[in-house]
């Protein structure tokens, strides 16, 4: 099994994968009916998969893509994951 590398800084990874979230596959997902599940983006190819957890979703984009850069977005929060009993969904 290969050892995948990251290519990109954290905050190029960060850049580029909010940037095609934005401004490509948000207007793809239903929002309200995928809100608090998985999008995993390709930030090389803008390929994305959509799974209820990390793991499915990333290992979908693999098998597609075996050499993808995958950023994770969870919809409809602002972070994938959280700590404490706090709630991150996004404010309209």
């Amino acid at each position: 099994m290969a050892v995948r590398q990251p290519r990109y800084s954290k905050e190029e990874f960060a850049q580029r994968g909010d940037a095609l979230y934005e401004s490509q596959i948000r207007s793809q997902i239903d929002e309200e009916g995928n809100r608090g599940r998985i999008v995993a983006i390709d930030i090389e190819t803008g390929a994305f998969e959509v799974a209820d957890d990390i793991l499915p979703a990333t290992n979908r984009l693999f098998e597609r893509f075996p050499d993808a850069q995958p950023w994770i977005v969870r919809i409809g929060h602002r972070a994938v994951d959280r700590f404490g009993s706090r709630s991150l969904k996004k404010t309209v």
